[in-house]
């Protein structure tokens, strides 16, 4: 069984669905492990000391950063953890934007995300809503410290959470020498570009990846296999199985009255500049309602929130 990256919710409006992000890649390469060419042992990588040469133990390595040639400033753990994202167990939807609007260079990796225990109708509402609309969900998700852009789209049975770039991290294509202009600006004749598109119409088809394999690790694999074969070598893999864990959500939402109020507040998530600033709003209108329309809303919060 695999084992979840990361449990939480899904938050959209005021509704919360139970989800666990489960990978959406496998990896297939071949790996290979780097021995000695005189007696075949394994080669170790180790951490020495630039200046002494000496292997440093984990335990005496800290992070810095080289703001110049040679010169660091320490940056300490309380240092990360401080910056760190407060929110860890929810994946806040923060707008829904058309699903062609996003561009396929924002894209970086998927993953794909399964509902919880009695949490079937909340993710099959979004899905099939955002099926519906043609729309993705833009969202943030904290995975250990680092927050982390993505998208949460529909596909077949399952919702996907596609990582996202931040703009800063791409590289504007006019930063390069491209060819701009239109096709008469590099003499292309209207022959020319009728045959081009012709050639393209006649390579046409349906989108079939199951029909496309990896050519080289296939060959490469018969040919391990071959090695092996002839030096009668053995391998043994050993599988850990992870226990599933129960989760105890009900299915028993108001999902009408949920999404009405999210309407009528046209509700967004907030920024993290203001979200201090809501809470202590909050905990003033608790201080000043009556103790027993407090503990009320409490209840109601609570309520909302294993949902």
């Amino acid at each position: 069984m695999a084992r979840p990256i990361w449990s939480g919710t899904l938050s959209f409006g005021l509704l919360n669905v139970p989800v666990s992000l489960m990978s959406g890649e496998r990896k297939v390469d071949i790996s290979f492990r780097m021995l000695d060419s005189r007696d075949k042992k394994p080669i170790r990588f180790e951490r020495v000391n630039a200046e002494t040469g000496e292997e440093v133990p984990w335990k005496d390595i800290i992070k810095a950063f080289e703001y110049d040639k040679g010169s660091y400033v320490v940056v300490e753990k309380e240092d990360i953890a401080s910056a760190a994202p407060q929110t860890h167990e929810s994946i806040d939807v923060e707008a829904f934007v058309d699903r062609e609007a996003i561009g396929l260079r924002f894209y970086e990796k998927p993953y794909v995300l399964v509902p919880g225990k009695k949490a079937e109708k909340g993710y099959v509402l979004l899905r099939e809503t955002l099926k519906k609309t043609g729309k993705v969900g833009v969202a943030r998700v904290v995975i250990r410290t680092r927050e982390y852009l993505c998208a949460v789209a529909a596909e077949d049975d399952a919702l996907v959470l596609l990582m996202l770039r931040y703009p800063q991290e791409l590289v504007e294509p006019t930063e390069y020498k491209l060819p701009g202009g239109k096709a008469s600006d590099y003499r292309i004749t209207a022959r020319e570009s009728e045959m081009a598109a012709n050639l393209i119409e006649s390579m046409a088809t349906s989108w079939q990846p199951e029909s496309y394999e990896d050519e080289f690790r296939k060959r490469l694999q018969a040919i391990i296999r071959k090695r092996l074969k002839a030096k009668g070598a053995t391998t043994r893999i050993i599988d850990e199985q992870v226990p599933e864990h129960e989760d105890t959500t009900t299915n028993v939402v108001d999902f009408m009255s949920l999404l009405q109020k999210s309407l009528d507040e046209n509700k967004r998530t907030p920024a993290r500049k203001s979200a201090p600033a809501k809470k202590a709003k909050v905990a003033k209108k608790a201080a000043k309602a009556p103790a027993g329309k407090s503990a009320k809303s409490a209840k109601t919060a609570r309520r909302v929130a294993t949902r």
